[in-house]
């Protein structure tokens, strides 16, 4: 099967290559190519740019790299045509992958968009270009398959992959001897985010957030995963704060830092989640340029942000967004988090494991059999 696929940023090479390995694990020869990461890469996938160029998030964001993103999308759509793969799939990045997706299909070509846009929390009108641009959609979240349904629109549920390979009961004891912290030492795990806006739009303030709780509670460990290709920009501004002196940066390794901590400090984003498959107290947070900010406002649906939040339709966990994203607020909600009562953390355990157990699915195996069967239905 010759498939062309396009996935944005690390978490659409990772869907991808969880992708890939289903069709291995069913013995399904697969000839792809198009835009890639490192581990759709090492599966086979014939990269003609690297999934890192979609890296853009943010109306103001994105507008810096327009030209760029729109001659990549018309290369790559002129490639695909003339390479005529049996299937496109589009793998998350909707704002680059629903218009690619749209003239693929009108010239004749199948196309599967790889993860529903949130048009249940912003952007509803993005429905209608979902309608046009595929043939069908997999939905990590359970809700997504009858709401697309209702709209004329086939999809599957194939599940969150997080959910597959995290513990349903995380072993805290070996985190924290990975990291040799004492059992009775209180940490927080720091996470700005993983993109270069995120760092320095986030971190100063997490840093003096940090600052503030290490005045308070003198024995406490800092904890700061740095992702992928940040480790320079991370450095800079931990160095030149005073609580860097305190801060103990990793590279990668951020499961295992939320799983040995107390609390978590996070960017919204999938991390969220991430934080609550460890089962983890967290406080949330974002800041945007105030542009960007002011477009998303007036396009959302809901009154929550972080994925924890959305799914359980209520606030689970504290957001601190824009204005409300000050040092003083992070670090009092911080240590609120760490000082639940032994009643609230048992609720808060019960919330996690119930949706951890919602989003459980093999998703390799059903994203793979789902394109198969999508396949099978000429």
């Amino acid at each position: 099967m010759k498939l062309g696929m396009v996935a944005g940023e690390a978490s659409g090479d990772l869907l991808g290559a969880l992708l890939l390995d289903g069709f291995k694990q069913q013995s399904l020869e697969v000839d792809a190519f198009g835009i890639a990461g490192p581990r759709m890469q090492k599966l086979g996938v014939e990269a003609w740019w690297h999934s890192d160029a979609l890296a853009v998030r943010g109306y103001v964001e994105v507008l810096k790299h327009y030209w760029r993103i729109v001659r990549m999308r018309n290369q790559i759509t002129d490639r695909l045509l003339e390479a005529k793969p049996d299937l496109f799939i589009g793998i998350d990045a909707p704002d680059f992958n629903l218009v690619l997706e749209k003239r693929l299909r009108h010239k004749g070509i199948k196309t599967i968009h790889m993860v529903c846009p949130s048009i249940w929390a912003w952007r509803p009108e993005r429905i209608n270009l979902i309608r046009e641009s595929c043939d069908h959609v997999l939905c990590i979240f359970p809700f997504e398959v009858d709401l697309l349904r209702a709209n004329g629109i086939s999809a599957t549920y194939i599940g969150h992959p997080l959910a597959d390979v995290m513990p349903m009961s995380p072993d805290v004891s070996r985190a924290r001897e990975h990291f040799d912290i004492p059992a009775d030492q209180p940490v927080v795990a720091l996470l700005p985010g993983s993109r270069h806006s995120e760092i320095e739009y986030l971190l100063p303030v997490f840093l003096d957030a940090a600052l503030i709780l290490k005045k308070r509670i003198p024995e406490l460990k800092l904890l700061l995963p740095v992702a992928p290709g940040l480790t320079n920009l991370v450095h800079r501004f931990v160095s030149q704060h005073e609580a860097g002196q305190w801060v103990k940066c990793l590279q990668g390794q951020a499961q295992t830092a939320m799983v040995a901590s107390d609390a978590v400090l996070v960017a919204s984003g999938t991390a969220t989640l991430e934080a609550a498959l460890c089962k983890k107290p967290m406080v949330v947070a974002y800041r945007m340029p105030a542009l960007s900010w002011w477009i998303t406002q007036r396009k959302r649906l809901q009154p929550w942000v972080a994925l924890p939040n959305i799914l359980c339709e209520r606030f689970v966990v504290p957001e601190f967004l824009q204005e409300a994203c000050t040092a003083e607020n992070l670090a009092q909600a911080v240590q609120q988090q760490m000082q639940l009562s032994a009643s609230s953390q048992r609720s808060l355990r019960s919330t996690w494991d119930a949706l951890h157990a919602s989003l459980m699915r093999n998703t390799s195996i059903c994203a793979s059999q789902a394109v198969r069967q999508v396949m099978a239905n000429g």
